[in-house]
């Protein structure tokens, strides 16, 4: 069977070796007779199957017992109203840093629950970069600093973690946790949705520091209560089991790759190829400032926007998929997140550079 080589946003792919072994297990989970999507969850086996995958995922980052390892649904889309229900607490505001689609859906959210300080924006430069640090307005008394570490509709992405002082730092990181090592004590609270990096959409990893669990207000739905998630052990209602299986297969997939640091290395190689491929060419172009450049999503433009559906089409018939921009950017996109292989990156610069001869 031929793979195609799949470049999509999310739900992304996941390593052929993750499938295989799922393929192999669906019918017959380790001669028990039966699927991980029949097992309850209650059941020892899964019991083993979700303390082995919050145990990889703690050994992959670093985390460290201060921090709780919750395994949620909802999505990163849930947690825009979580955690402003989570922390604010008795304060009145939090501080966000708007730097695109994501960051402002976030605000948007939180503002329903309490007041959200836009404390730096690059709207103004269509999103182009991250606001530099000398321009945030932190306010020392908000409840938590929010940013969204990579947007992946336009490109953008944090390459150091930002000194917010004693405010809690909070990152959406649905589409870079576990692409690169990362100082987790760094953080008050950390969440991903799966379908990037992490397994298929329908489960969250958010990481906790436990010292801000408790201080939901009281009009907080259940499920989205870090501390009643925390003290259920993700299990207060009904855990989407299959996606945390898979999330675990793709746990020890990483750790067999050589971990969070070979794959930080494998991603700047592909990313550089391909930002390379861009740059050197006058028919493509990526509208996002090179210092702030996403190592997950590539984007970029064609000389021609005329040209689109014809580039989109011989993509498709070389099976390089999933290459069209959001619908609100336009253009090109290619995530590069850890499962597409290299070959794959290889295999686009070839295409763009016979399309490009084509057509100048």
């Amino acid at each position: 069977m031929n793979r195609a080589f799949n470049f999509s946003a999310g739900p992304a792919a996941l390593p052929t070796e993750v499938l295989e072994i799922a393929q192999r297990e669906m019918l017959d989970y380790q001669g028990r007779g039966l699927s991980v999507m029949e097992m309850s969850h209650r059941s020892d086996e899964f019991i083993a199957i979700a303390a082995t995958a919050e145990a990889d995922f703690r050994e992959l980052l670093g985390v460290s017992d201060d921090y709780a390892v919750l395994f949620m649904q909802g999505g990163a889309t849930a947690q825009f109203a979580a955690v402003p229900l989570n922390l604010l607490g008795d304060r009145s505001s939090a501080d966000y840093v708007n730097t695109g689609a994501w960051a402002k859906k976030a605000i948007g959210e939180a503002k329903r629950y309490g007041k959200a300080n836009v404390v730096a924006s690059s709207e103004a430069s269509n999103f182009d970069r991250v606001p530099a640090r000398d321009e945030w307005r932190l306010d020392p008394s908000a409840a938590y600093v929010h940013i969204t570490s990579n947007e992946t509709i336009g490109g953008v992405q944090f390459h150091d973690i930002p000194d917010v002082g004693a405010v809690p730092l909070v990152a959406d990181m649905s589409s870079d946790l576990l692409s690169r090592p990362l100082d987790v004590s760094r953080f008050g609270v950390i969440y991903s949705g799966a379908q990037k990096n992490i397994g298929p959409a329908g489960i969250l990893v958010a990481v906790v520091r436990r010292d801000l669990l408790g201080r939901a207000r009281a009009d907080t739905p259940s499920v989205l209560d870090y501390k009643l998630t925390a003290d259920n052990e993700s299990m207060y209602n009904t855990p989407p089991t299959y996606a945390w299986y898979l999330s675990g297969l793709v746990f020890k997939w990483l750790k067999a790759q050589g971990g969070l640091a070979a794959m930080d290395a494998c991603n700047r190689r592909k990313a550089d190829k391909l930002y390379r491929a861009i740059d050197t060419s006058n028919f493509y172009k990526c509208p996002v400032v090179r210092e702030y450049r996403s190592l997950m999503n590539v984007t970029f433009t064609l000389a021609d926007g005329a040209l689109d559906k014809a580039f989109l089409a011989g993509a498709e018939a070389r099976a390089l998929l999933n290459l069209k921009g959001h619908r609100s950017v336009g253009g090109m996109r290619a995530s590069l997140y850890n499962a597409v292989p290299e070959a794959a990156v290889d295999a686009l610069i070839e295409y763009m550079g016979s399309f490009e001869a084509e057509h100048t």
